[in-house]
């Protein structure tokens, strides 16, 4: 699996520059005192992994892989790992980042602030990965993405329109005792929601013809 995990990296290590111009980017904008785009960087990894289905696909790298030993799991494996590798590495260095700037600007460090933004970013993103890898595996990269534009654009209409109309209030109290919690309970649901995209993803492609 560790060979079609750097086949992954190596196809899109052309696109590191976009992540550098967006981390100097981020770095600009943060010491000015702009919007904070920290959130974008993670997201774009995801991005930019997703373009290497399209390189498979173009390379016929699939048909290819179905030849090799346990061919199927492992690529689907190696998708996935890979991508979480990029999320976190990516990650990482926006967190550094947030510290740099914001040490620089106000001589301190909202740890607590800048920690719980990037775990929810990272959560976000790992989101998207879920939806998203099943739906490509499922209905290639050009179709995927039109079905995730509508239905991330599907989900907004719904929420906006049920916030009009809905009283979430009693929810939140609802849920207050779990306050203590949160972050367990978000990294739990993280993981399964990984787990079951990955296994989904993987009988998929098991099924799936050349």
């Amino acid at each position: 699996m560790i060979g079609f995990i750097k086949k992954d990296i190596a196809m899109i290590q052309s696109n590191f520059k976009l992540l550098g111009i967006l981390l100097v980017v981020y770095i600009v904008m943060g010491l000015m005192g702009e919007m904070d785009i920290s959130f974008i960087l993670p997201f774009m990894s995801v991005m930019i992994m997703i373009s290497s289905f399209s390189y498979d696909h173009y390379n016929q790298w699939d048909a290819y892989s179905i030849s090799l030993s346990d061919g199927r799991k492992n690529s689907v494996k190696a998708k996935y790992v890979a991508t979480i590798l990029m999320i976190f590495i990516v990650s990482i260095a926006t967190l550094l980042l947030s510290f740099m700037i914001s040490y620089i600007n106000t001589q301190t460090i909202n740890y607590e602030q800048i920690l719980f933004s990037m775990f929810g970013t990272v959560f976000g993103t790992l989101l998207v990965l879920t939806f998203m890898y099943p739906i490509i595996y499922k209905f290639g990269v050009e179709k995927a993405r039109v079905g995730i534009f509508l239905i991330v654009f599907g989900i907004v209409g719904v929420v906006g329109f049920l916030a009009q109309y809905v009283d979430f209030s009693f929810l939140a109290k609802s849920l207050s005792f779990l306050e203590d919690y949160l972050v367990l309970i978000l990294v739990i649901i993280a993981i399964l929601m990984v787990y079951f995209s990955y296994k989904i993803s993987e009988k998929i492609f098991r099924k799936k013809e050349f």
